[in-house]
């Protein structure tokens, strides 16, 4: 019964709550930018560049083969193409390049926060006698004696 307890109390820890919540935060916000990405930015980006969708750009390594039917009988399989999809790799590269950018935003935004929340709760010094006060107390001091 203790390990089942102990794994409880792992999972109910306030950190594996917040990473949970932020996987899916990020889950959701990786389909925002790739949306954002895909639907948004490339289109112009492609139009730019001669009307060229960055999805169907590939290099055929091998043409495909459709499949040979006599009679209604299949003779031989088709033999799909073999492409290398650089146009996908490019969009995954625009996604990322996005995805970071935003994230080095979002931290920049945190650490000013955090940095001004700190600077908040540092205690002010107490504004003490000044070496002239005290100078001028001694003297008033040794005076009543």
């Amino acid at each position: 019964m203790g390990f089942f307890a102990d794994f409880k109390a792992f999972l109910m820890k306030g950190e594996i709550v917040n990473l949970a919540t932020a996987v899916i935060v990020g889950g959701a916000f990786g389909k925002i930018v790739t949306s954002f990405t895909n639907d948004v930015l490339m289109p112009p980006i492609g139009l730019l560049l001669g009307k060229v969708d960055f999805k169907n750009l590939k290099l055929v390594l091998q043409d495909g083969v459709p499949a040979v039917m006599e009679n209604g009988v299949q003779k031989s399989p088709a033999i799909a193409e073999v492409t290398l999809n650089y146009g996908a790799f490019i969009q995954t590269i625009f996604d990322f390049v996005i995805i970071g950018f935003c994230i080095f935003i979002v931290l920049k935004a945190y650490e000013k926060a955090q940095e001004k929340i700190k600077k908040d709760e540092e205690p002010k010094p107490v504004a003490g006698p000044t070496q002239e006060q005290l100078l001028a107390e001694i003297r008033d001091l040794l005076k009543n004696k």
